[in-house]
């Protein structure tokens, strides 16, 4: 199985609002509500294009059991931990004339250190029936910053690579602890190395530093692609993959469909090239659906041939 990890998930509420602007009252045009959360996203994707999935996390009270029953509609299969606290609902308004989005996220729900033991339990249990595992989203309160960094030493301990698609300092120390891959945008990746990147020369030169902080293999995603180093020592390569950006009905949750894609490509052992198209395939066909996660595999495959994947020269400073 892939495993996916969402620490903090959420019931997400998507509402599209013409002309939206704060202090006014508004008519949504159209809504979605969804179990969410950036490792139930990309559960949810990989889910849609045929990958053998489970999910798992923390929820707790009735949204906690509303968010499990989503999934369950959706047949995603999960191994949640309950929790005393109550599971947190998201917001996300677009406005359909002017292409904004604007995302109002709860903070979500604190978690005991009994209820953090009795999880990283579970994960390592998990893990004997895991081929990857996706450590994705926000820490709860409570969590410490040091948790993703754990499960990344005891999923590595067990022989299962990781992806973690995180921020600030819980992405830093999953870092540190040697995530497998991670996968940043453009501005989290600026935080996590302390510099603008201006041009390819500056994304060049912050991959290099996330494979000093300890990562393996970094992608960072941008919104007409990705710009990635992949491999080891000798082995290893600055990497490009980019397709023409489409006219968005939905950006929320494109880049976790960008990491659905990566890793369920990375399941079937393909080449870096095709991950990382792949990758931006779904990323890129995700924007046209209203709601997170929401993907279509044949629509996919269409963009595939679309996407273009070449190595670049790293600069000497690299």
């Amino acid at each position: 199985m892939i495993l996916t990890v969402t620490l903090n998930a959420a019931i997400d509420r998507t509402v599209a609002v013409p002309n939206f602007r704060l202090g006014h009252r508004h008519r949504a045009v159209e809504s979605r509500t969804v179990a969410g959360g950036k490792g139930i996203n990309v559960a949810r994707a990989l889910k849609l294009l045929g990958r053998p999935v489970i999910a798992a996390g923390f929820a707790g009270g009735p949204t906690g059991s509303r968010l499990l029953e989503q999934l369950r509609d959706e047949a995603v299969l999960t191994d949640f931990t309950r929790i005393a606290a109550e599971t947190r609902i998201n917001l996300a308004v677009i406005d359909p004339t002017s292409g904004e989005q604007t995302e109002i996220n709860e903070r979500g729900p604190a978690v005991s250190r009994e209820e953090v033991e009795a999880f990283v339990d579970r994960v390592r249990y998990l893990a004997d029936g895991a081929t990857l595992c996706v450590l994705a989203g926000t820490l709860p309160p409570g969590a410490g910053e040091d948790l993703y960094a754990r499960l990344v030493k005891e999923l590595g301990e067990r022989g299962v690579p990781v992806v973690l698609d995180a921020e600030g300092d819980a992405m830093l120390a999953g870092l540190r602890a040697g995530a497998s891959v991670v996968t940043p945008n453009e501005r989290e990746a600026e935080e996590l190395v302390g510099q603008e990147f201006a041009d390819r020369g500056d994304l060049a030169s912050g991959l290099g530093e996330l494979n000093r902080l300890g990562a393996e293999e970094a992608a960072i995603t941008r919104p007409d692609g990705c710009v990635a180093v992949v491999g080891e020592g000798a082995e290893r390569r600055l990497l490009e993959a980019r397709t023409e950006s489409l006219e968005p009905v939905s950006t929320v949750g494109s880049g976790d469909a960008f990491v659905a894609g990566y890793v369920a490509a990375r399941y079937e052992d393909r080449s870096p090239e095709e991950c990382l198209a792949y990758g931006v395939a779904c990323g890129a066909e995700s924007t046209q659906h209203f709601g997170a996660g929401s993907i279509d595999p044949a629509e996919v495959e269409r963009l595939l041939s679309a996407v273009e994947s070449r190595e670049l020269e790293a600069p000497a400073k690299v």
